[in-house]
């Protein structure tokens, strides 16, 4: 998986590249939330929850499904988000779905439940340029953790610095025209 620090790379160029008015600060704050999440299953695996089971890491919680009912209850406080509920959950959705997304272009693990509960077939995209980080913040302070946070910064906040201008610009022209 990429580390807690890059999951919300994507819900930040979202926000960026949307602009305040379609995701305003509160709304961002959550799809960062959103991004982190399916990682809450982490502490089954240190409880001895099997990492391959319904409940293990990459499992359940990095589905769509999961992505969907996050989705959907972020949805009710649209509200409070200063947003509409389709576009909370359009944002949240994508942001939730975007952790297993990213943990399916890692170089480690079982690959990710995409389709669970009704699958819990894990899997990888081809290309997985991206270096698993390790789970305990112990072995993520060393030579290994330096090289998981340089290949994050080249594989996840490189394209997300380079496509939040660029979604910014496509919604300055669309304006204009």
């Amino acid at each position: 998986m990429p580390s807690v620090l890059s999951h919300p790379a994507v819900p930040l160029a979202l926000a960026i590249g949307a602009g305040t008015d379609v995701v305003g600060p509160r709304l961002a704050v959550v799809a960062c939330v959103a991004s982190v999440l399916p990682d809450a299953d982490a502490i089954g695996y240190w409880l001895g929850v099997p990492y391959d089971s319904l409940l293990g890491h990459r499992g359940l919680t990095h589905s769509l499904a999961f992505a969907v009912v996050v989705a959907a209850f972020c949805s009710a406080f649209a509200a409070r988000l200063r947003a509409s509920a389709p576009v909370v959950f359009g944002v949240v959705f994508l942001c939730a779905a975007s952790h297993g997304v990213l943990d399916a272009m890692t170089t480690g693990g079982m690959g990710v439940a995409f389709f669970s509960p009704f699958s819990n077939h894990r899997y990888f995209f081809p290309w997985r340029a991206i270096q698993v980080a390790p789970l305990s913040v112990g072995r993520f302070v060393s030579e290994r953790g330096i090289a998981v946070l340089k290949s994050e910064l080249t594989w996840v906040w490189l394209p997300c610095a380079v496509l939040a201008p660029l979604g910014a610009g496509a919604r300055r022209v669309a304006r204009a025209g």
